[in-house]
C-alpha cells in the first residue's frame, strides 16, 4: 500500500498537486523604479500557483525584492484563476434519443 502511495506521489508534479490543495495560477505585474533612472518604470511579470486572498507566495517574492533588489516598487496588479475547480452542472430542458 505505501508503494503504491508513493508511487501516485511521484506520477503528478508538485504543481498539479498544489492546485489540488486549492491553489491557483497567479500572475503579478509588477512596475519599478529604474535605481539609476527614478523617473522611468520597467515592468516585470512573476508568475506563480499561489491561495488567495492572501497571496502568501507573492507576498514572500515582494519581501525578497524589497530586501534584496536596488528597483523601488511602483505598483502591483495581481490576477488569480483556479485552473481546477468543481464540475459544473447545467440543467437542460430536453432528452434526447439515439437508436
Amino acid at each position: 500500500m505505501a508503494s503504491r502511495q508513493f508511487a501516485a506521489k511521484e506520477l503528478a508534479s508538485k504543481d498539479f498537486r498544489r492546485q489540488l490543495e486549492g491553489y491557483g495560477l497567479t500572475t503579478a505585474q509588477i512596475l519599478y523604479r529604474l535605481p539609476d533612472h527614478p523617473s522611468l518604470l520597467q515592468t516585470y511579470v512573476w508568475q506563480d500557483y499561489d491561495l488567495c486572498p492572501r497571496f502568501p507566495v507573492l507576498n514572500r517574492f515582494l519581501a525578497f525584492w524589497l530586501e534584496t533588489l536596488e528597483g523601488p516598487l511602483h505598483s502591483v496588479t495581481v490576477a488569480h484563476a483556479r485552473l481546477i475547480r468543481p464540475a459544473e452542472i447545467r440543467s437542460i430542458n430536453g432528452e434526447f434519443r439515439l437508436h
